[in-house]
């Protein structure tokens, strides 16, 4: 493909599905202005939809403990969503931390401030490290793309758990159109597949999985939406976001302290985002994470294609990570660097549930468009 950059945002042919029309618009630009409206409501719209949310959280969760959970990962979107859980509507969050064992001291200090300074409950749940690191060891020899699945994975699934078990209905996330817009679906794989994640550990793992969080399909979609009545909310959808605002007031009131890039706040993320898939399959996320915000309105397009003209890892900084991240994994930097180099697969290439979660993306595409 002849190499082409999008005219509006910094997405280019990178990103195997992108299209270009006849302004030199690409295709995730022109997906953004169909998806916004229904997926992102801000005004009037948004502030309706957000205070009738809040109040059906609130009176789910009257006479309990707690009337919602909330992950907590020191980042921007998560701690932003405790800060306005707490302190504008009043909720009472259970703050959970998942531990993987790859948290930077920065995130560390900044989920201290956070549940200090808001007076805030928080439960941390450390994950077995030796099968942690057993399972990102089979990733790393798979040669496959999702090296941060068994992380993602394991969030997902302990905090469905967790809310479960505490009797919680409501579960707030982070996650929002402002600044997560734009992701090429050939850039990623979908966290949830357990049975990918079985079958890459027991072709390349060594230690029994006993106590490793696992979620199934059915579990996700079935079992805790319609049986346990958990409801995963993204209230940052229902505001006019802002990352750059929701930065400033976070270091203002909790001494939030910013880490760089977007998951930066974990070593292995910033490894794999910032390193592994620039090396290995030729593009930056940071492309799509900078066109979120150009195409939302939060960063101009000459600012994105300034800062992608940025070294996002130093040199030093890389040598000592990439050092770091091997060790960790209890492996030496010849054997590391010869997985950093085999050749790359993709989840085709091991059992999965790709069936069944295309299945249900049809579904959903069939109900939206019913809907309009």
């Amino acid at each position: 493909m002849v190499y082409q950059i999008c005219s509006r945002c910094v997405m280019d042919t990178s990103a195997a599905e992108i299209t270009f029309d006849q302004e030199g618009v690409c295709s995730f630009c022109r997906e953004y202005q169909v998806l916004s409206p229904v997926a992102w409501k801000r005004g009037a719209e948004g502030k309706k939809m957000l205070d009738e949310t809040i109040q059906k959280i609130k009176k789910a969760g009257k006479n309990k403990e707690y009337d919602c959970l909330i992950g907590l990962s020191g980042g921007v979107d998560s701690s932003f969503v405790t800060y306005l859980a707490k302190e504008k509507w009043q909720l009472r969050p259970l703050v959970v931390h998942i531990d993987t064992g790859w948290n930077s001291e920065l995130a560390v200090k900044n989920i201290e401030n956070i549940v200090r300074k808001l007076d805030l409950d928080l439960y941390t749940q450390v994950i077995d490290w030796e099968e942690m690191k057993d399972v990102q060891l089979s990733f790393i020899k798979s040669g496959i793309i999702c090296q941060d699945n068994p992380q993602d994975h394991v969030f997902v699934a302990l905090l469905h758990k967790i809310a479960h078990e505490n009797n919680v209905k409501y579960f707030l996330t982070g996650a929002n159109m402002a600044t997560e817009c734009i992701l090429p679906k050939s850039w990623i794989y979908n966290n949830l597949d357990s049975r990918l994640l079985r079958s890459i550990h027991k072709k390349f793992g060594s230690v029994r999985l006993k106590t490793f969080p696992l979620i199934h399909f059915w579990q996700y979609y079935f079992l805790y939406p319609f049986f346990r009545r958990l409801e995963r909310v993204n209230l940052l959808n229902m505001m006019d976001y802002n990352k750059a605002e929701a930065v400033a007031i976070l270091e203002k009131a909790l001494d939030w302290r910013n880490y760089g890039g977007k998951h930066h706040e974990s070593v292995f993320t910033k490894f794999y985002q910032a390193y592994y898939l620039p090396h290995r399959f030729g593009f930056e996320k940071r492309r799509a994470h900078l066109s979120s915000l150009v195409v939302t309105g939060q960063m101009t397009r000459a600012a994105a294609l300034a800062n992608m003209e940025k070294q996002e890892y130093a040199p030093q900084t890389l040598r000592e990570d990439k050092a770091f991240v091997a060790k960790k994994l209890g492996i030496s930097a010849e054997a590391f660097e010869y997985y950093l180099n085999i050749a790359p697969t993709t989840e085709r290439d091991y059992p999965n549930d790709t069936f069944y979660f295309d299945m249900i993306t049809r579904f959903k595409n069939l109900f939206s468009i019913r809907r309009l």
